[in-house]
């Protein structure tokens, strides 16, 4: 996922019949729901498979609108810490218990999304054609997969994997928000630079995850809810175009819901190396297709 404020010029997916629409959309919404949370980068999968598929680029209003299901998942996944960390930012206002768990978890996190904010507005007011600029290619997407399952790989060599959630704070949060920012990048992977740049940090697998689950909660939220907006004030979206969106937004939400489940488990005793080879086959694979066999 990357945060998004670019305009929605291209947000019509291309389909021929609304039924047609219906099910490239639940196909999205479930690549979308696999890929947000896993560090492999949702935005380079939601561009890629389409086209590799011959449905054509279904634009970043459409996407950062699927990705709506993906939050309304972390939310009811994480919704009883999201209640503690409230209630311990409120005590902290109130008895002034700052360094309380739950309201330094609240800082770190307030503290993190203010990078990707100040970035993802910069890039709306001075990068209009950013929808079409060279980095959202798919050879540069292949690379930015290949650069980042090394970095990742850096990250499993050298993290001391000690610090837990209970530790954190607003450095943490800052530092790891600094990294989310990178995630405006097509293909870095908002999950997998923050969950790397924890284990860069000395955190363990499991924190760095939850941490990078609850970090993108507003990074994930404003992105698809401003594009949402933006396509409706275009009126690029109508009865057969939302429908099959709702559709969409349905399956993001389940399939997030199940991959989230499923990586805190899994990182509770393996490493990160899966992923790291796949993104490697991934961005390899890309390269070969356009370079070897003339995609265009």
């Amino acid at each position: 996922m990357f945060f998004s404020f670019a305009t929605a010029n291209h947000i019509v997916f291309q389909t021929q019949t609304f039924w047609e629409a219906c099910w490239k959309y639940l196909a999205l919404g479930i690549i979308q729901g696999l890929t947000e949370f896993l560090p492999i980068s949702s935005t380079a999968h939601l561009k890629a498979l389409p086209i590799l598929f011959e449905w054509g680029d279904p634009g970043i209003s459409i996407t950062a609108s699927i990705q709506l299901g993906s939050i309304f998942a972390v939310l009811g996944y994480f919704r009883n810490d999201l209640k503690e960390i409230l209630k311990g930012i409120y005590l902290a206002f109130r008895n002034g218990q700052w360094r309380e768990k739950n309201a330094k978890l609240g800082i770190a996190i307030s503290i993190g999304t203010m990078p990707i904010l100040i970035g993802g507005m910069a890039i709306k007011i001075f990068w209009l054609d950013f929808e079409r600029s060279p980095i959202r290619t798919m050879p540069a997407i292949a690379i930015i997969s290949i650069l980042m399952a090394l970095l990742m790989a850096l990250g499993e060599n050298i993290g001391k994997r000690q610090k837990s959630l209970n530790e954190i704070e607003g450095k943490d949060g800052l530092f790891i928000g600094i990294s989310q920012m990178l995630a405006l990048i097509p293909g870095v992977s908002r999950s997998g630079i923050t969950l790397t740049s924890s284990l860069l940090s000395g955190w363990k697998r499991e924190d760095a995850a939850k941490f990078s689950f609850l970090l993108g909660i507003p990074a994930i939220s404003i992105s698809g809810l401003v594009e949402l907006k933006d396509a409706f004030e275009l009126n690029t979206l109508n009865i057969s175009g939302t429908l099959p969106l709702i559709l969409g937004i349905l399956s993001a939400t389940i399939f997030s819901w199940l991959t989230i489940d499923w990586l805190l488990r899994y990182l509770k005793n393996q490493s990160t190396w899966f992923f790291i080879i796949y993104r490697l086959i991934f961005g390899t694979g890309i390269l070969f297709w356009y370079s070897v066999l003339g995609s265009k």
